[in-house]
């Protein structure tokens, strides 16, 4: 398993819901670097799965839909509410494979896509989250 970073600022004992990997990081930035500021989306929809949307910073509208699960290099990660709700007892980590991204995403001509690992929170993760306002 790869080190996992965590960039979002986070509540001191509540844990993050979005974690990324080093080459999810490196691909972050060279992106950027094209493209400049950045955002997650991840809706659930038929045709995305568990691959994330990434977009250029406002060129995806976000509504009342969607949920702010964190940030990753200080992009922001978006999911869609119904999504979330299904995922909520998850912790989310976004990771980089070979392939073609999705039609719109940014990542498309690299050879690369963004990935969605998962691992369910423990009742104490989760119980913390409740606290905080997460879930």
């Amino acid at each position: 398993m790869p080190d996992l970073l965590q960039s979002d600022a986070t509540t001191a004992g509540v844990p993050a819901q979005v974690l990324h990997t080093e080459a999810a990081a490196a691909l972050i930035h060279r992106l950027i670097a094209q493209h400049g500021s950045l955002m997650f989306h991840q809706s659930g929809g038929c045709c995305d799965g568990s691959s994330p949307m990434c977009f250029p910073l406002n060129d995806f509208l976000v509504g009342d839909q969607d949920v702010l699960l964190g940030t990753v290099e200080d992009t922001p990660f978006y999911i869609s509410r119904p999504q979330f709700e299904y995922w909520k007892h998850t912790q989310l980590t976004l990771d980089v494979v070979p392939g073609r991204g999705g039609m719109f995403s940014l990542e498309g001509p690299e050879g690369l896509r963004f990935h969605i690992r998962s691992r369910i929170f423990t009742d104490d993760e989760i119980a913390r989250l409740r606290s905080a306002g997460r879930i």
